[in-house]
């Protein structure tokens, strides 16, 4: 469909929506105690299905932009058009610190988090987004490898990659101290896996997405497979100098979890779009937001008033771990949390309510 000379894929609109959905499911299991291992991300080095779940919507983002801002970068809009990504990235962080204001104040959390998921995304959302609109496809590219490549001599500069005495840990530890996700008061280091210096490898991911949603808007669907299939291998052949790692965003993490989300592309591209099959996580998809900023929401409040251990025990864990053991019981309760959710944004969606910000 095309609105303002803008086309929308429905593949896109589906992926979207089923990444949202995977993000609540491992976000919310009944007790983090019990959680099956491809619900949980991988300890440090490493891969499991959850680590695809972030760089993916990640990568989806810079899809839309290439699909929804770069089409519109004109000549003389290109000024315009880039104040209106800014402001709705900053929004984006806004609303990824208010996330986080209700949670200590609720929570009765410790300290005060600066750092967050929708914090990262804003910031890559401005910065893949003023890349779209000024700098040509070629450039983008170059850019691209020079993110890969640097990020790489900068972890590789720091002499270690373990947990808080690498690069990009010294960095956060030095800025924000305390005010990381994790931080030890008696040995001074730190951890944050939304840290600043692996944005830069979260910012290639999504770039990433915005050459892909390129050769999309472009009928170049066969380039989606081929760019996968090279991304994984290349991704393959790295891994053995530099690790994948989500808590450090790797080079080659992008590369391996970029590759498997341009075969995601393709074949929701191929099913969707060309095969007309149901677009499954659309809801979800044109209300990303209003899923994931209302269900962390949902959480805090039910943790605040002490219902949500009450309910699991009492609604899952009660009959289910007798009979299949916690880990299925807990992971019944994060399938029922996603149920609830997708019923509220089909509703959402029937009314033609969709929250933009």
């Amino acid at each position: 469909m095309a609105r303002h000379g803008v086309r929308r894929y429905a593949s896109v609109d589906a992926l979207r929506g089923l990444t949202v959905a995977a993000m609540l499911l491992v976000n919310n299991p009944g007790e983090w105690a019990h959680v099956w291992w491809p619900l949980e991300h991988a300890p440090w080095h490493g891969f499991t299905p959850t680590d695809l779940i972030f760089p993916l919507f990640l990568f989806i983002a810079g899809v839309s932009i290439a699909l929804g801002v770069a089409p519109r970068a004109t000549t003389g809009h290109r000024g315009a058009l880039t104040r209106t990504v800014w402001v709705r990235a900053l929004r984006i962080v806004g609303l990824g610190l208010l996330l986080h204001l209700l949670a200590w104040w609720w929570l009765d959390k410790p300290h005060y988090r600066p750092w967050g998921v929708l914090q990262r995304i804003g910031l890559c959302f401005a910065i893949a987004g003023s890349v779209a609109i000024w700098w040509r496809p070629r450039a983008q590219w170059c850019l691209l490898g020079v993110l890969l490549v640097s990020y790489a001599l900068l972890l590789g500069a720091g002499g270690t990659l373990l947990a808080g005495y690498n690069a990009a840990d010294r960095l956060d530890t030095a800025l924000l101290g305390p005010l990381l996700y994790q931080y030890d008061a008696a040995t001074g280091l730190g951890h944050d896996p939304e840290g600043l210096l692996s944005t830069l490898g979260a910012l290639a991911s999504t770039l990433l997405g915005v050459r892909a949603g390129d050769w999309l808007c472009r009928d170049r669907g066969g380039r989606l497979l081929a760019g996968g299939v090279a991304a994984c291998a290349l991704a393959l052949l790295w891994s053995h100098w530099l690790p994948w790692n989500k808590h450090l965003w790797t080079s080659s993490y992008v590369l391996w979890s970029g590759g498997l989300s341009m075969l995601l592309l393709w074949l929701a591209h191929a099913l969707i779009d060309l095969r007309h099959w149901p677009a499954l996580g659309r809801s979800f998809g044109v209300n990303a937001i209003a899923a994931y900023a209302g269900s962390a929401v949902m959480v805090y409040a039910l943790l605040a008033l002490d219902l949500w251990t009450p309910a699991y025990e009492r609604g899952f864990a009660g009959w289910i771990a007798p009979l299949a053991g916690r880990e299925a019981a807990s992971a019944a309760f994060a399938v029922a949390f996603v149920l609830l959710w997708w019923v509220i944004v089909r509703w959402m969606d029937r009314r033609g309510w969709h929250l933009k910000i």
